[in-house]
């Protein structure tokens, strides 16, 4: 059974710091690329960060500077370190992951293969 448990949301206040977890199990991992979305109340879901198994990353704008995303292939585990947090960063996240053929899906919402519940993430003022 494929599953994306995403873990490690919580309430912090602006500037503090979060990091969440996606546990992957079910899948080869190595095969996928594993994507952070999020989505906020009323807004679409969009992507956050990504990372393929070589470490190649990519980030929305918004995360340039402030989140990293990283990977332990040992542990099937996908890391998203979220330092100095804007009440704007208020959403659900949620990981996913698309096989490495299709890695142009890698940003798009309809595009991947398996997807995780969320974890949600509350940043006050």
């Amino acid at each position: 059974e494929v599953q994306l448990h995403a873990s490690g949301g919580g309430l912090v206040q602006a500037g503090g710091s979060l990091r969440l977890s996606c546990q992957a199990s079910g899948f080869t991992f190595d095969d996928y690329i594993i994507t952070w979305f999020r989505q906020a109340p009323g807004q679409e879901r969009e992507g956050v960060a990504s990372i393929a198994s070589d470490k190649s990353t990519l980030y929305a704008s918004f995360a340039k500077g402030r989140f990293t995303i990283s990977s332990d292939n040992a542990v099937n585990t996908v890391y998203l370190q979220m330092r100095s947090l804007k009440p704007e960063d208020t959403a659900d996240y949620y990981c996913a992951a698309v096989s490495l053929d299709r890695k142009r899906a890698r940003w798009s919402v309809g595009g991947m293969d398996f997807w995780g519940k969320g974890t949600q993430v509350t940043v006050s003022s």
